[in-house]
């Protein structure tokens, strides 16, 4: 795997057989240990023997626009403002979304791939990536988060972490991710969004060790492949069910 501190970077030999994730604006959408989703990514399809190249890009720089994956993390109010603001000028993320790249994005990053969200009280604009839009809540969502992920997605049920002041809210040109059965997500009803192969949530965990299942299907989107090669999760369903146990309880 070839990790690289910023973009532009030279690719390594053959770099059109490598699968490209890009870990988008680090200094400002890092909160909650959601770099680990990247890692896990990596080491997935490592394990499956799809060679890989890493590419973290800071806020100074410009995104490359041909990668295959896309990950947005958490941040607060004023990191998030910039990172929106940032995206929509660079314009390389709707460019790789138009180009079929994926993109997989946790709560301040989900936020801004909406049409506005609410950072320090001011309304912001957003990349207008999916149809919808955040506002702020009543109280702050800080706890365990669990729903049954839309079947035509074919996953188990979504495990995470909340911790947000916003609300969400989707649009008829969106479907939610899942159904809330622990925690607020969107609005106590749904929980993250999706549509094509962008798709968010408020998800932290990181959102891909709690959801090895989900962390596939976005390989399975980059690759074009139904048929990825199983892996041993026993250390994954063993937090999975640590995390179930906990909720029912």
């Amino acid at each position: 795997m070839s990790t690289n501190a910023g973009y532009p970077a030279p690719p390594p030999p053959g770099a059109d057989s490598y699968l490209r994730l890009v870990w988008v604006y680090p200094d400002l959408l890092s909160t909650y240990g959601d770099r680990g989703n990247l890692l896990i990514l990596a080491r997935r399809a490592q394990r499956r023997g799809i060679p890989v190249q890493t590419i973290e890009v800071r806020s100074d720089q410009a995104l490359p626009a041909a990668a295959d994956i896309y990950l947005l993390g958490g941040g607060e109010d004023g990191p998030q403002a910039l990172a929106a603001q940032r995206l929509i000028s660079d314009g390389n993320l709707h460019r790789a979304v138009n180009q079929g790249a994926v993109v997989f994005a946790v709560c301040a990053g989900y936020q801004l791939l909406g049409g506005s969200f609410f950072a320090k009280g001011a309304k912001c604009a957003g990349l207008n990536l999916l149809d919808l839009y955040s506002d702020r809540g009543p109280t702050r969502a800080v706890g365990e988060l669990a729903g049954d992920i839309d079947p035509r997605l074919g996953l188990p049920p979504l495990s995470g972490f909340e911790n947000h002041g916003g609300r969400t809210h989707l649009g008829p040109g969106v479907s939610a991710l899942a159904r809330v059965t622990t925690g607020i997500g969107n609005d106590e009803s749904t929980e993250g969004a999706w549509r094509g192969h962008v798709l968010g949530t408020y998800s932290h965990g990181p959102a891909l060790s709690r959801n090895p299942a989900l962390a596939d299907l976005l390989l399975r989107w980059a690759t074009g492949t139904n048929n990825l090669a199983p892996l041993d999760d026993t250390w994954s369903d063993r937090l999975r069910a640590e995390r179930m146990a906990a909720v029912r309880v």
